[in-house]
Parts: C-alpha cells; sequence; structure tokens
C-alpha cells in the first residue's frame, strides 16, 4: 500500500484525471485559507501527500495549477451569474434588452464575485503571475475559457440592461478586473487589515469591496445608459 508521502502512479486516464482533480482540490483548500500569494507548490505536494517532483507529472507549474483554478472558477461563476440575470430579468420574447435598473444589475455583479473569495483573489494574480510560468498551450487554454465565459456574461448582461457588446464586455471587464484589485486592496482576515482597521489615520486604507465595486459598476451602466440616450 502507498503511504501518504508516496502514492502509486495514477496509470489509467481516470486514475490521472483523479489525481489533477485532488492537487487542485488542494491548492483551491489552501489559497483560500490563506491567500494564493502564500501558497508554494510544496505546500500543494504535502496537502495532496504527494512528493513535490512526482506531483510535477500532472501540472509543470504552481502557476499552471491555479491557472486551472482561474479557469475553472470563470465558468462557476459565468453559470451563476446568467442564472440570477436570467431570474430578476428575463428579458423579451424579441430579443431586445428590457429596461433594466443599472442599481440592481451593479450590485447583483458586484455581490457575486464577492461571494467567491478565491476567484477573485485568482482575477488579481492571473495576469500578473499565473499567465507568466505556463505553457503557451495553458495560457491558450485559459484565455479561451475566460474569453468565452466573459463574452456569455455579456449576452446575459444585454438582456438586463441596453448596451450593445462592445460596452458589455467592457462592464464584465470592469467587474472582474475590479473585483481582483478591490480584494488586493481589502486584504480581507490578514494582519494588514487588522493594522488598517486598528489604526484612525489609516482608514482610508479600509476598503469594503461590494459597495465599492458596486459604485463604480453603476458609475459605468449610467454613463453607457446616458450616451445610449443622447
Amino acid at each position: 500500500m502507498a503511504s501518504r508521502s508516496q502514492p502509486m502512479r495514477a496509470r489509467s486516464p481516470e486514475a490521472k484525471r483523479a489525481r489533477e482533480t485532488a492537487i487542485l482540490d488542494a491548492a483551491a483548500r489552501l489559497a483560500t485559507a490563506d491567500g494564493i500569494r502564500s501558497v508554494t507548490l510544496t505546500d500543494i505536494a504535502d496537502e495532496v501527500g504527494m512528493h513535490k517532483s512526482a506531483m510535477l507529472r500532472y501540472f509543470e507549474t504552481r502557476e499552471e495549477i491555479f491557472l486551472r483554478l482561474a479557469a475553472a472558477g470563470w465558468v462557476e461563476w459565468s453559470q451563476a451569474i446568467r442564472e440570477q440575470f436570467a431570474v430578476a430579468a428575463p428579458g423579451t420574447d424579441d430579443g431586445n434588452a428590457p429596461s433594466g435598473d443599472a442599481n440592481a444589475v451593479a450590485g447583483l455583479l458586484a455581490e457575486s464575485l464577492v461571494a467567491r473569495p478565491l476567484f477573485c483573489d485568482l482575477l488579481a494574480h492571473t495576469p500578473i503571475n499565473l499567465e507568466r510560468n505556463v505553457s503557451t498551450e495553458a495560457v491558450r487554454a485559459f484565455k479561451l475559457t475566460a474569453v468565452a465565459e466573459a463574452t456569455a456574461v455579456g449576452e446575459a448582461l444585454r438582456r438586463s440592461v441596453p448596451l450593445d457588446p462592445a460596452q458589455a464586455l467592457d462592464v464584465v471587464a470592469t467587474a472582474t478586473a475590479m473585483a481582483g484589485a478591490l480584494w488586493q486592496m481589502a486584504a480581507p482576515g490578514t494582519e494588514l487589515r487588522r493594522f488598517y482597521e486598528s489604526d484612525p489615520d489609516l482608514a482610508h486604507a479600509v476598503v469594503d469591496v461590494a459597495p465599492r465595486l458596486t459604485g463604480i459598476l453603476r458609475a459605468l451602466l449610467r454613463g453607457y445608459g446616458a450616451r445610449a440616450g443622447e
């Protein structure tokens, strides 16, 4: 029987997929608890019970693991927010967008992202780190997934508020980019956040992500709405 530190090598395709899933799950657990920045390849290997050298048979780098998680995060968020849009504003039979409420749509987008801390963390690290130390094939696979899901969210958004396709994609890009940036600034659950909160002179550094992101998206949506009415 294999020990925790020396599991049997996956031989079949099914066993390989199961091992990859175990690695991804371990990385997600660690990153959710401690943040992506602090998680090393050795940490992931220890969590899943493998030697680091053995884990490299499944993923070439730490960044590839988290890039796969980022792609999965896009798929999960896209499906969830599109379902929420469908319930909140199912659209019209002729395919035209209804007169949506920019406040409600902005809040829905912001809350859906803030409810996914790991995805927000991944969104910030993807362009800075995760796309840098992986193969071009891994980058391409991630980009194709992210673009497809962003486009799907944009199409759902257009059924809620009057936007053209480029504007809808800009709203999705702004929502996800700002969610990642604001999440890093907020530093929730960290000593840095507690330090900010303990010093009255640093009150401006305390970021509450959901209302800040909602305000940014509301302003963007209202601006597009005003332009459409010109």
